[in-house]
């Protein structure tokens, strides 16, 4: 068992990884202990913190991955994923963070901002949850169909925010790391939420980056099964027609539909343009924001079909999405925005539209699905739905799909599984600032915090499922 803290040129090493759960009580962390200290953060705003009052920084002041624990989890190489897949326990026991890009912004203070400290600071002062980097920015992106059953196994995955557009591939100027590889990364998390599996949330540029995937898994679907002849045991050729049939429908309402912002621009005009699923937004938003909940378009205005319009209607209706329900029983929320570019409504509304028309053309043929080359289209979501907007203090709306519900209902269960997204930054404070660069928050202030408690609450509940 390796415990001791070993440090060559302030950078460590996996000699100075620690093999037992917990910073705070070591060898006392768990699934069930984790779960009920976050449940206990979240049952008020004033209780005194459970854990025991040990200082997360170093003790030379310093809060940075790969520096000193419990920041020493730092996945640089294929070496380090293989050493934690020979000690799995450290992922089962642990977050993990990915990175697509070395910071999320620079702010006001002209510091750039590394928010997955905030993300590793908060779990462990909460709840002494250890969190794992995999900063694809540098390393980049190591065999997702290895990566992702490991990281999945764990707490949570978190994908961070960056600072490139998704709809620009000239923004992705890491060489580690190109835009594809990143798509690439995100469709694979998409489709691996099943019930062994941990909830992904997914932060800023990560909520961009799963909306774009979005488009993409359904783009892939429609052409899979067009494509299709024939399928082992459809003997009458009825599945294959179903899904077919629907394929069409999606198809030809993804080809025509167009993303008009509120000032009348018409962005895109069908899922093939690069501005279909993330544009630049009316105006940038930095700093507090109020969630507020989503209403849905006026379709005659935007030229939205009154046929996705309602299934999002009945996807709001009959789904829980966590942040929807703490908008409405909580005091207002004020939420820390931190970008440029946002995810179209239009493109969310179509997304949840075709997942729910493909889960349903699955349903009655499922067990010949199961076992043919369209088996995948198992593993989509059954939808996605909207869950807030963010407003100016005016009121004004600023961006729509502020934030999302990934949901994943089992065909044979009928349980259903979430992962999250969110263009805002629970993990920031209202300075926007990366732990580290500002004093540590104390267990009182975090707990205060509106952004801080969605975030718990997101952590909480995707534990549960």
């Amino acid at each position: 068992m390796v415990e001791a803290i070993k440090f060559n040129n302030n950078k460590t090493t996996i000699a100075d990884w620690r093999l037992t759960p917990g910073y705070l009580h070591s060898g006392r962390s768990d699934f069930e202990s984790a779960h009920i200290l976050l449940g206990r953060f979240l049952a008020d705003r004033n209780s005194e913190n459970p854990l025991d009052q040990k200082e997360l920084f170093a003790a030379d002041g310093i809060f940075e991955w790969g520096h000193a624990s419990p920041l020493e989890k730092v996945i640089n190489s294929r070496s380090d994923l293989e050493f934690l897949l020979l000690h799995s326990n450290l992922l089962r026991n642990s977050i993990t963070i990915i990175e697509p890009w070395e910071h999320v912004g620079v702010n006001a203070a002209g510091e750039d901002v590394r928010a997955s400290k905030n993300i590793a600071y908060i779990a462990q002062k909460v709840a002494d949850m250890d969190s794992v980097l995999l900063p694809v920015w540098s390393t980049g992106v190591i065999d997702p169909e290895i990566v992702i059953p490991a990281i999945t196994s764990g707490y949570a995955v978190v994908v961070e925010g960056g600072d490139p557009s998704t709809y620009d591939a000239s923004t992705w100027t890491s060489p580690a790391c190109p835009r594809e590889d990143m798509f690439g990364l995100v469709e694979k998390l998409l489709i691996s939420r099943s019930p062994s599996s941990a909830a992904a949330i997914f932060i800023c540029v990560g909520h961009q980056l799963a909306a774009e995937c979005h488009i993409r898994l359904i783009r892939r679907a429609v052409k899979k099964v067009l494509s299709t002849t024939s399928l082992e045991r459809d003997k009458d050729g009825r599945t294959l027609k179903s899904l077919q049939e629907v394929a069409e429908r999606i198809q030809a309402m993804g080809k025509t539909l167009q993303i008009k912002k509120r000032d009348g621009r018409i962005v895109a005009t069908g899922w093939n343009d690069e501005h279909f699923a993330v544009t630049r937004n009316e105006s940038k938003e930095v700093g507090a924001s109020v969630l507020l909940p989503y209403q849905s378009p006026d379709g005659d205005a935007l030229s939205i079909p009154w046929e996705i319009i309602h299934a999002h209607d009945v996807t709001a209706d009959t789904h829980e999405g966590v942040i929807d329900t703490t908008i409405q029983y909580e005091r207002q929320v004020s939420i820390s925005m931190f970008h440029s570019d946002e995810v179209n409504e239009e493109a969310i509304l179509f997304a949840n539209w075709a997942y729910r028309m493909i889960h349903d053309a699955i349903v009655p043929y499922r067990h010949i699905i199961a076992g043919s080359t369209l088996s995948w289209l198992i593993q989509l979501p059954d939808a996605v739905e909207i869950l807030c907007s963010t407003a100016e203090e005016n009121g004004e709306i600023v961006t729509e799909c502020s934030a999302t519900c990934i949901n994943y209902k089992d065909f044979e269960t009928k349980k259903i599984r979430r992962s999250f997204t969110c263009q805002f930054h629970p993990e920031l404070l209202s300075d926007l600032r990366a732990i580290g660069n500002s004093e540590a928050p104390s267990y009182s202030i975090l707990k205060n915090d509106d952004g801080v408690r969605l975030f718990v609450r997101l952590l909480y509940a995707g534990m549960q499922e």
